[in-house]
């Protein structure tokens, strides 16, 4: 997939917020489309989320996704996948909390398998 394409979702069989497409710069659910940074879950919508400089993302750049009290957090970073400092991923997992990392687009996917099998997932998503 070059830059200028959708990539086009399938839709699952799950319930709630399920992700249709995704280019960089915009998301697009059923309903809304999205052209800064997002939390989802299956029921929730954080709009607008701003998480600090790449460097120095800590836990309370993620506190809005851990209090939706998900099995798992998938962390969409762009257009390529960018690991966020270790302490960063531990304090998290430490909570109980499985975090995945990978770019934007494969977020999206994981996100709407996770939820097609109704499981308790959260996607911090920068588009």
């Amino acid at each position: 997939i070059h830059s200028s394409s959708v990539m086009k979702l399938s839709a699952e069989s799950g319930s709630g917020n399920v992700i249709r497409s995704f280019r960089p710069g915009e998301l697009r659910l059923v309903e809304q489309t999205f052209k800064s940074h997002v939390i989802l879950s299956a029921s929730e919508i954080i709009q607008d989320w701003k998480p600090a400089a790449f460097p120095v993302l800590s836990i309370a750049d993620f506190e809005p996704a851990i209090a939706l009290g998900p099995e798992i957090i998938l962390f969409g970073t762009g257009k390529q996948q960018k690991f966020p400092d270790n302490a960063l991923m531990i304090e998290i997992m430490r909570q109980g909390i499985a975090f995945e990392v990978m770019d934007t687009a494969a977020a999206c996917r994981t996100f709407n398998v996770l939820i097609s099998e109704f499981r308790e997932v959260v996607a911090a998503l920068l588009v």
